[in-house]
């Protein structure tokens, strides 16, 4: 029996779970509501379009607070050279991509529980990244991924093709 006066277990989510938001940070905002009625669980600013770089960060934040994480869906065209799998915090997470350009990652735990993610672009300025994951974890919004980083201006605007014109120069 455990003593009355002791915290309860449980595997919501703390209210405070988030980093400060400062470049080349990848920071995660989590809806800790028990019903999820909103379109989104969550946001998540990674720091490039690297997914080698970014993914583990992401997995490892999420499982200390949801247990293992094992598959992420991501929108292939938003990402550099998907792997089909990587090896995080020595756990196989299988990664699925799809070019369905909707601005989420879907990131699954265990077989069934899903969560969806907005991502808010690597090329976000602080206070666009932190109107859109704001937005994102609002109790019961019914605004889709696309339109909150319309609306907070830190719409994608073809992210991957400016970050290689940026590379070479031009």
């Amino acid at each position: 029996m455990s003593d009355p006066g002791s915290p309860r277990l449980t595997r919501l989510l703390p209210d405070a779970v988030n980093q400060a938001v400062r470049p080349g940070t990848a920071v995660v905002r989590l809806e800790t509501t028990h019903d999820r009625q909103g379109v989104l669980d969550g946001a998540w600013w990674p720091r490039s379009r690297d997914i080698a770089a970014e993914l583990p960060q992401l997995i490892t934040a999420l499982t200390e607070y949801l247990g293992p994480i094992t598959r992420v869906g991501l929108d292939a065209d938003a990402w550099e050279r998907l792997p089909m799998r990587m090896t995080i915090d020595d756990r196989l997470v299988h990664i699925d991509s799809f070019p369905v350009g909707d601005d989420t990652v879907l990131v699954t735990r265990g077989e069934q529980d899903l969560f969806s993610l907005l991502v808010v672009p690597p090329h976000a300025t602080p206070d666009a990244a932190r109107a859109a994951m704001a937005e994102a974890v609002r109790a019961g919004s019914v605004r889709h991924a696309e339109q909150i980083l319309i609306d907070t201006g830190s719409e994608r605007a073809d992210s991957c093709t400016m970050e290689g014109l940026q590379a070479r120069g031009e």
